[in-house]
């Protein structure tokens, strides 16, 4: 991959600047159920701005544009504050880009533009009780009846399932089937009867999570992505999205992220200090090592557009960027915290976000596969290691 940009690309990044400047939402996101509208309503700014799915195929309704240009798109918004997919996370960044290369054109026409426009918001059936990173011995089961799928079942945390009109789902449809046989990946209608949403509510008051049950749920055999019993193959398809370029974006906060902490530092002593954390040594060299290491990562990033570029589907490679990312952020949250100390717990304090942000980084290195899980699919699967017992 050429990382030298060429001229085409760098008069889209001052396209992408200026429209950004002129479009970004003044404030930050709401919380709770006003978030639901703030990410529709902007969404719905890109898609009319001609800015939704930058890699996406024209005919389904995206740009067209080259993985580099959506890097570039990706490092913008970061800097212009722009407001993130929000809701629109498992629908733009996995279902919509598994529809594309393993969809029907009947899902594709019908599922595709409507991501793009704001109007679909997706959530993920995958996870259920005892079946989290153990994803395999799922028991959802999905019965073959005639012209439909029957599910019955419960997923568990699925992320804004209460504000969903589509769910991924993932359910075990071959009777005595055990482990990766016998799935199947069906588009679910989170409006369908015999569903019901049970929103687990979390320390901060909100329910981004929440369970979802079903009660002879019908699902139509057109709704299968893939093949009926071959939903393994398109779920991996799904993950290798999610552990994938989906951490692109989540690269470049970091990234900037670290920039802000070392202007922190410049200003701010550390615990028990007068001068400026940035006068002390080892600070100064913790620092350093994660801006070596966000480079890496950055690298990382480059090479996986690059092979998906050539046309390589998204592969196991995915759970190194997944993995990395993940303990990155926890390490740079870590440092932050190490550095404000008392300062996070002043009321109102800028610092408090910093201690948000850092219990977010936990969070995230549990959803999508654990840290052990990740590293069990690259001993497996990228370095050929024997299987651990």
């Amino acid at each position: 991959m050429d990382l030298n940009w060429s001229p085409e690309d760098s008069e889209f990044r001052e396209r992408v600047r200026a429209w950004l400047a002129d479009n970004v939402p003044q404030g930050p996101r709401p919380a709770g159920a006003e978030a639901v509208a703030f990410d529709r309503a902007w969404q719905a700014t890109l898609k009319q701005g001609g800015w939704a799915g930058i890699a996406w195929p024209t005919e389904y309704g995206g740009q067209g544009l080259s993985l580099t240009q959506q890097m570039i798109w990706f490092e913008e918004n970061a800097k212009a504050g722009a407001p993130s997919a929000g809701v629109f996370f498992v629908a733009q960044m996995h279902a919509g880009p598994t529809l594309i290369v393993m969809g029907s054109e009947a899902q594709k026409a019908k599922h595709l533009n409507g991501i793009l426009g704001g109007e679909e918001i997706w959530c993920q059936g995958f996870s259920e009780p005892g079946s989290g990173s153990d994803l395999a011995s799922l028991r959802t089961k999905g019965v073959v009846d005639g012209d439909a799928i029957v599910v019955s079942g419960q997923k568990i945390w699925t992320s804004f399932a209460d504000a969903a009109d589509y769910q991924e789902l993932l359910v075990r449809t071959e009777p005595g089937s055990e482990r990766h046989a016998g799935l199947s990946w069906v588009i679910c209608d989170m409006r369908a009867p015999g569903i019901t949403v049970h929103p687990i509510r979390k320390l901060t008051g909100h329910a981004e999570f929440a369970s979802v049950f079903y009660d002879e749920v019908r699902i139509p055999l057109s709704n299968v992505v893939g093949e009926v019993g071959q939903g393994w193959k398109t779920a991996m398809a799904t993950l290798g999205f999610e552990r994938g370029t989906a951490f692109t974006a989540e690269m470049v906060h970091l990234v900037l992220r670290l920039e802000e902490l070392i202007e922190y530092a410049k200003s701010h002593p550390l615990p028990g200090a007068v001068r400026p954390a940035w006068s002390d040594d080892e600070c100064r060299r913790t620092l350093s090592r994660l801006r070596a290491d966000l480079a890496a990562l950055r690298a990382m990033n480059y090479a996986n557009l690059s092979r998906y570029a050539g046309g390589a589907a998204p592969g196991a490679e995915g759970s190194l960027v997944k993995l990395f990312t993940n303990q990155l952020a926890q390490r740079l949250e870590r440092v932050a915290i190490d550095m404000m100390a008392t300062r996070l717990l002043d009321p109102g304090s800028t610092e408090q976000a910093w201690l948000d942000a850092y219990y977010r980084s936990i969070v995230q290195a549990i959803g999508g596969g654990t840290v052990d899980i990740q590293r069990e699919i690259i001993a497996d699967r990228v370095l050929g290691l024997p299987r651990s017992r």
